[in-house]
């Protein structure tokens, strides 16, 4: 089926505005469909996917869109839409353009040098072959270059993965258990699925596969007091709090107002009533001193360099700086210890980021490891095997898109030796409501 010729003209135009990496790519885009309502769902996914086939072959694509630093912006588009589309869906090209494509079509990219093929920047390409070598960072690149599945989390408060299953099947919506999470769908297309009644109903939550292993190794028990440090919007949180079984006591820290709106609605349609919202200025808030040695399970889900979600925003790769590595460690060995301080005796932190460069991963944890005495390393083997996830890691979970078919994502576990006498749940929950009575809007799910 041909693509209206406007399309080009129209993918060109977001491809410009994106290409300056002045925001993220998928603020650019929905900026762009706001500004032009007139266009349907279809037209908006053929752009869409245009520009990230573009983002994901940038080096590949530049190389052979133009001289030096200055590709034909056109040709970008165009390159973008064969690749997505195919050749044959474009309408309107010139007999040249017709023969550019059907050239670049014809080349055998496992020819090209090493570099252009993994389609990184230099420093990024330098950082993953120093850790990873040459042949598994190339196969480590295929896999960042494929665009991610559709992974849904199953809400256990709401139903369970085989009625979902069913269920789905009558949209009709082709689903598989994944391998790794026991509540994990992986849809085999990629549907519309916020009109489903599943959806909207809170049955179902949209969530990687590897998101969803890191939720279930925190280990969260019926009537405890957990605390996700760095919520967002909240995918993990909601996982938690179902693990909980809508028991105990749910703390959602973040700094930003806005993420944690968005977690809201989520919360009401999932059925919660454990998950209490909070607002923090910074690691060292009043708010997380109040509940210092009262907690018994704290997610870090670090703010970091997002390298291991290039599959799904593929413009990090391009808008990240390499001296920003550095200002995330800083950041992140601020807020794993700020964190710690909220673990009663024998109380378990897992610090995770979805980063796939050991600066932000195993040494922040050693380092930490280092000057923090009365915590220890829990190997990750051991966690799994509590967890009866059949993943195969020593001392840190490591699950890598060209092998795992999930995001990039890293975890230890680390649990604080001393047994300090613990406080009665009551007492805790109360100093807790004191804790969090300056949240931002209502604690009440």
């Amino acid at each position: 089926m041909r693509l209206p010729p406007a399309i080009l003209g129209n993918t060109e135009e977001v491809l410009r505005e994106v290409l300056r990496f002045m925001s993220p790519a998928d603020v650019t885009l929905s900026r762009y469909f706001k500004d032009h309502p007139r266009f349907g769902g279809r037209e908006r996914g053929v752009i869409a996917e245009a520009v990230y086939a573009v983002l994901r072959n940038k080096s590949f694509f530049t190389d052979f869109a133009g001289a030096g630093n200055t590709p034909s912006m056109r040709k970008l588009a165009l390159l973008g839409l064969a690749e997505t589309a195919g050749i044959d869906a474009l309408g309107g090209l010139s007999e040249d353009e017709t023969h550019f494509l059907t050239r670049i079509k014809e080349v055998d990219r496992t020819l090209l040098p090493p570099q252009m093929q993994a389609n990184l920047p230099t420093w990024l390409y330098d950082k993953f072959v120093a850790q990873y070598g040459e042949k598994e960072t190339l196969e480590l690149a295929a896999a960042l270059n494929t665009p991610a599945p559709l992974d849904l989390r199953v809400n256990s408060i709401k139903s369970n993965r085989d009625d979902v299953m069913a269920e789905l099947a009558k949209a009709p919506i082709a689903a598989e258990p994944m391998p790794y999470a026991p509540l994990g769908l992986r849809v085999l297309k990629k549907p519309a699925l916020q009109n489903l009644p599943l959806f909207k109903d809170g049955a179902i939550e949209v969530q990687d596969e590897g998101s969803q292993v890191l939720s279930q190794i925190v280990g969260a028990r019926r009537g405890e007091m957990v605390v996700d440090f760095c919520a967002g919007a909240g995918g993990k949180t909601l996982a938690l709090g179902a693990t909980m079984r809508n028991t105990g006591r749910l703390y959602a820290f973040d700094v930003s107002e806005k993420r944690l709106a968005k977690l809201k609605p989520r919360m009401a349609r999932s059925g919660l009533s454990n998950v209490h919202p909070v607002l923090i200025a910074h690691e060292r808030d009043a708010k997380i001193k109040r509940l210092a040695g009262k907690i018994d399970r704290v997610l870090v889900d670090a703010p970091c360099s997002g390298m291991g979600t290039l599959r799904r925003n593929p413009d990090v790769k391009w808008r990240q700086r390499p001296e920003a590595i550095g200002e995330m460690q800083e950041k992140q060995a601020a807020i794993l210890d700020g964190a710690a301080r909220l673990l009663k005796g024998g109380g378990r932190l897992v610090y995770a980021t979805c980063s796939l460069l050991n600066e932000e991963n195993d040494f922040i944890v050693e380092q930490f490891l280092g000057t923090h005495p009365d915590f220890e390393l829990v190997p990750m083997s051991k966690v799994l095997a509590e967890q009866k996830i059949p993943l195969e890691m020593g001392d840190y979970l490591k699950m890598l898109p060209h092998k795992h078919q999930t995001d990039g994502f890293f975890a230890a576990v680390l649990e604080r030796k001393a047994k300090a006498k613990a406080e009665p749940v009551e007492k805790a929950a109360a100093d807790a409501d004191d804790a969090t009575e300056d949240a931002s809007g209502s604690t009440d799910a």
